[in-house]
């Protein structure tokens, strides 16, 4: 059967988990599987490097951005080399110590151009980037949680814990995640992007700190709505300490649909080695949904991280399959 062209594709994520996408899907992009690809990205970290440019620059943290940038480079010479340029941690003991190349020259370029998107074009350019890298919106924001259990002195007590890096190392129980401000405005060039996508994808990633979050944008999450494009959701390999202890695929997917119940997915991508005694839960929790179960060998062997060879092989199925 011959293999589908699909004319744009947007991945939704954060950090590591959005990264692996990214790689998975440049390789669809290399061999004309996918035309198109955009990443929108979560930019509400307040850790590390970006956490102390945002400080004191009050810009948009840099972090999730640069790693989406490195994620889309070839694999050539050029590619290779400036993933590597832009990924190099200073190490040291003066104030360089633990900044990140790649977060300097993206506010460098905010600086220079007062245009986020723009900088971040020109960023891609010298890059030589396969895709185009885009901030899920254009103010500084902050996610807090309603956290349960928490406080050992009241195991029942419900506690709003505020920051991303306070969030996801919680020691309780996270019940749902929350944006301040309420309302920001979404990246307009992210929401086009999602409007005009033929496949969508969410997740990987920190579920509560990189994936909800951008349905708890409103311009993202009327896009998602009103996209003709199908949405595949890919879920984590594993729980997370603090931030999803104890949950197994169904947990992620019932997390997701209790912050956007209205969302409508096309088909659910997890890895096989995950499922456990998990299986039937999670097939049923797909299929009345209206969506698809797609299982697939999608780790690293030996290791809880996404294989981008394995993750492109499996979009690639889905897309050929429509």
């Amino acid at each position: 059967m011959a293999r589908r062209t699909a004319e744009a594709a947007v991945a939704l994520g954060g950090g590591h988990g959005l990264a692996a996408t990214l790689s998975a899907l440049r390789r669809l992009h290399d061999d004309l599987t996918i035309d198109d690809l955009t990443a929108v990205v979560t930019v509400a970290d307040n850790g590390g490097s970006s956490g102390r440019l945002r400080g004191e620059f009050g810009v948009l943290p840099p972090g999730d951005l640069r790693m989406a940038l490195a994620a889309l480079c070839g694999d050539d010479e050029w590619g290779r080399t400036w993933a590597d340029v832009v990924q190099h941690r200073f190490a040291g003991q003066g104030e360089m110590q633990g900044h990140v190349v790649g977060n300097l020259l993206i506010v460098s370029l905010w600086e220079l151009m007062g245009d986020h998107v723009r900088a971040l074009d020109w960023m891609g350019r010298l890059l030589g980037a396969h895709g185009r890298v885009l901030p899920m919106a254009t103010t500084p924001m902050d996610i807090t949680a309603r956290v349960r259990g928490a406080d050992p002195a009241d195991p029942t007590a419900v506690q709003v814990v505020r920051g991303q890096v306070e969030v996801a190392t919680t020691d309780g129980q996270i019940e749902s995640v929350a944006l301040v401000p309420e309302d920001p405005e979404a990246c307009q060039e992210a929401v086009e992007a999602i409007r005009a996508a033929e496949w969508v994808v969410l997740g990987p990633g920190s579920w509560f700190t990189s994936v909800i979050p951008h349905l708890m944008v409103p311009g993202l999450r009327q896009a998602l709505a009103e996209t003709e494009g199908r949405l595949i959701v890919v879920l984590n390999l594993e729980a997370q300490a603090g931030e999803t202890t104890g949950f197994g695929p169904a947990d992620h997917l019932a997390a997701l649909y209790e912050h956007a119940p209205d969302l409508t997915v096309h088909a659910v991508l997890v890895d096989a080695g995950s499922l456990a005694g998990d299986g039937a839960e999670l097939e049923k929790a797909v299929t009345d949904r209206g969506a698809r179960l797609v299982v697939a060998d999608l780790a690293v062997p030996g290791e809880p991280r996404h294989d981008p060879d394995r993750l492109a092989a499996a979009f690639a199925l889905i897309v050929d399959e429509g």
